[in-house]
């Protein structure tokens, strides 16, 4: 007992430490038209490349970014901090850490969070601040990590509900958006039932404190619709379903399109009969840039081109399933600190790299591909619902219009969804046909590289009321088909 005492104390120390990253030369955005290269060659005439977009530059959007972790010293937020605000997306995910902030009973240091949570609202972020895990100085507290067990003695569901009031209280006006305990059904001992009892006990607390609190409950592995079911009967069951604006599904999955969105479907189909006012969000989602050992898609030989493709892919096919999506997550985590259930370096899915010392070693493909989706696809444009295009194509594409609320002008966005992201650039050729016209100079753009390029007029035809685009380079990663003007700024060539 002596011993696993000192162990706890050790963690505890660590989780906090870690935040202060050893002084290193700063990383500098490249920023050059040129910032990401592939072997892809659509064969057509490149006449520009996305412009990222700054948070505060973009009204509104579906993205949001794990940060997560910080409460157990796996990252360091000063490592990435300065990476956030050209990245684009505003909204990040945190976790509060009950057993970071009370290492004995009764005394709560919230100081390593504030300094957090001060800087995100400085640079104009906004928060998801998630009330994962529990706290092991409480008998029957539950477990500090991933799969731990709920707190389950009455003095530790007790020191749960002062903790949550203490942090709701703290931040009050300052985050409006609270996410229940991470993954529950990744621990065999819970329920659904148990799992909604404890979010509806949670999110009480919040909302007490905090009335117009926003609350993400479920927050499961993966879109399982038997779990989501039970958990969505629990809580209409005891007209608690007010209590939350989402309800949280992660996503991984090796192909990111195939047997997961069947899923979805399933799921908003059941929130729709039980609690219709309830949003569906996927609040965790990516896969690694390196062969890892440990963690969700491991023992894979991804690599930073697959990291982005599969990134870009997930981002687009959620919107294009009306699901807010979370980007996991900005940095590579170190799992391997005190856990000592994984082996190996690094967990690699970070938009950036970095070191057993935190220390950002390079920025990622799949953080400029990253940008480039935050970049074009904001709330300026609309889904046009069932995809109003035939195509014609060897391979099963994804395939997803919009419109541009301003100018009316189309947007439609595809991709090769047969198979695991690959580390080959090849294309076929496919014909799209959609009506009616909106196009005035459509252009083709690769979301990888940012690229834009001229599609030949010879591969444009207007028939009717359709506009046809034949022989159209598809492959494994989002691209594009979208007026000029939507992407290349006036007075640029």
């Amino acid at each position: 007992m002596k011993r696993q005492r000192m162990f706890i104390r050790l963690a505890f120390t660590m989780a906090v430490t870690v935040l202060t990253v050893p002084s290193v030369p700063a990383q500098v955005l490249d920023t050059s038209e040129t910032r990401v290269q592939t072997t892809l060659a659509p064969g057509f005439q490149r006449i520009g490349t996305i412009v990222p977009r700054r948070v505060g530059e973009i009204a509104g959007q579906n993205w949001s970014l794990g940060c997560e972790t910080l409460d157990r010293g796996f990252a360091s937020y000063d490592s990435y901090q300065e990476y956030l605000v050209p990245l684009g997306i505003r909204k990040i995910r945190l976790q509060g850490g009950w057993a970071t902030t009370e290492r004995e009973p009764g005394k709560y240091d919230f100081r390593w969070l504030d300094r957090v949570i001060e800087d995100a609202r400085r640079r104009g972020l906004e928060i998801l601040l998630e009330t994962s895990y529990g706290n092991p100085v409480y008998p029957g507290g539950g477990g500090r990590g991933l799969a731990g067990g709920f707190p389950t003695s009455r003095e530790a569901l007790e020191a749960w509900d002062r903790w949550v009031e203490a942090m709701a209280t703290r931040y009050r006006g300052q985050v409006r958006d609270w996410g229940m305990w991470n993954e529950p059904d990744g621990n065999k001992a819970h329920t659904p039932e148990m799992t909604a009892d404890f979010n509806i006990r949670t999110a009480e607390v919040i909302k007490r404190v905090i009335p117009q609190a926003r609350i993400a409950g479920g927050v499961l592995c993966g879109p399982n619709p038997v779990w989501t079911e039970a958990w969505l009967q629990r809580v209409t069951a005891q007209k608690k379903e007010s209590l939350f604006t989402w309800f949280v599904y992660h996503g991984y999955t090796r192909n990111p399109d195939q047997g997961h969105y069947e899923n979805v479907e399933k799921l908003k189909m059941l929130v729709r009969q039980y609690a219709p006012a309830i949003k569906l969000w996927q609040g965790e989602a990516g896969t690694q840039s390196e062969f890892c050992l440990g963690g969700a898609l491991s023992k894979y030989p991804w690599t930073e081109l697959t990291q982005a493709k599969w990134q870009t892919r997930r981002m687009l096919g959620d919107l294009g399933h009306d699901v807010e999506s979370l980007v996991f997550c900005i940095a590579d985590l170190d799992y391997n600190r005190w856990e000592g259930y994984r082996l190996g370096d690094m967990d690699r899915y970070g938009l950036v790299k970095t070191d057993k010392q935190y220390r950002l070693l390079k920025v990622k493909t799949a953080y400029y591909a990253v940008q480039n989706v935050v970049a074009v696809f904001d709330d300026t444009l609309e889904r046009v619902p069932d995809c109003p295009c035939d195509i014609r194509c060897t391979r099963a594409l994804a395939c997803y219009a919009y419109r541009s609320r301003p100018s009316g002008r189309q947007v439609l966005v595809f991709w090769d969804k047969t198979g695991v992201p690959s580390d080959r650039n090849d294309t076929v050729g496919a014909t799209f046909a959609l009506a009616p016209v909106a196009f005035t100079e459509p252009v083709w753009v690769d979301l990888i590289t940012g690229g834009i390029y001229v599609i030949p007029a010879e591969r444009i035809a207007v028939e009717g009321e359709r506009v046809v685009f034949k022989d159209v380079p598809v492959y494994d990663a989002p691209t594009l088909i979208g007026d000029k003007s939507l992407f290349v700024k006036a007075g640029t060539p």
